[in-house]
């Protein structure tokens, strides 16, 4: 019998979940589980797309097939929406931790490591090395080099861990003041802490990092991180 999508994520949340887990383990369930999620959404949509296609049959017969072209819309509109909104905060949970790297992978694990865990093929690796790149956000949402090798040369990004950061980069924007969107690379940002590479007028590209020195109430530093 095949398992559901969410049946795997729930028993990959539950090994996630047991004493002594190493930080390789926990990144390589984190794909494991975005991997099911995305599927799943993909095949909630697809469904949808193949009722309005049958809509948009029936639209050609108007008015005599008003009723029915309007019922699939809506079935459409309806059709794994309860699903879609139970995933999501599973989904921007994963996103906002992998945009920061809340959980630590690149200081346990290394660039190769990471990458390993990844599959980033080594020409990306290493133009990704030579580029300075050396933060999760960097390799999965910026750069897009999981499973690099699989999508070589496309003009647009893929790959269940961009979808979580890019979920949760898109509730950020979403979310934030009207006309006071915050910097993403602010102290309340996604990508604070993220470096930034910025492209200076004779061509040569530096990184910025951000100050990231610590306060306490009387505004002594207290550590620098």
């Amino acid at each position: 019998m095949t398992m559901s999508h969410p049946q795997a994520v729930l028993i990959l949340a539950g090994i996630a979940q047991k004493p002594g887990t190493t930080k390789r383990d926990s990144l390589t369930i984190a794909r494991r589980v975005l991997r099911r999620i995305c599927a799943y959404r993909e095949a909630i949509h697809d469904q949808r797309r193949a009722l309005r296609r049958e809509a948009a049959k029936l639209r050609a017969f108007e008015p005599f097939t008003k009723q029915q072209a309007d019922a699939l819309e809506q079935q459409a509109r309806d059709y794994g929406a309860a699903q879609l909104e139970a995933v999501r905060p599973v989904l921007l949970a994963y996103g906002g931790d992998l945009i920061r790297d809340h959980s630590g992978y690149m200081a346990a694990l290394g660039f190769d490591g990471v990458c390993d865990v990844l599959n980033v093929n080594t020409v990306e690796r290493e133009q990704a090395r030579r580029d300075g790149v050396d933060d999760l956000a960097g390799l999965i949402f910026v750069h897009n080099l999981e499973d690099s090798s699989s999508h070589r040369g496309e003009d647009f990004k893929r790959g269940p861990l961009f979808e979580a950061c890019f979920a949760a980069m898109g509730h950020f924007i979403r979310t934030a003041p009207e006309g006071t969107l915050p910097d993403p690379f602010g102290p309340d940002g996604p990508l604070y802490g993220a470096p930034v590479r910025m492209v200076q007028p004779d061509g040569t590209v530096t990184i910025k990092r951000p100050d990231l020195t610590v306060y306490d109430a009387s505004g002594s530093r207290v550590v620098k991180r």
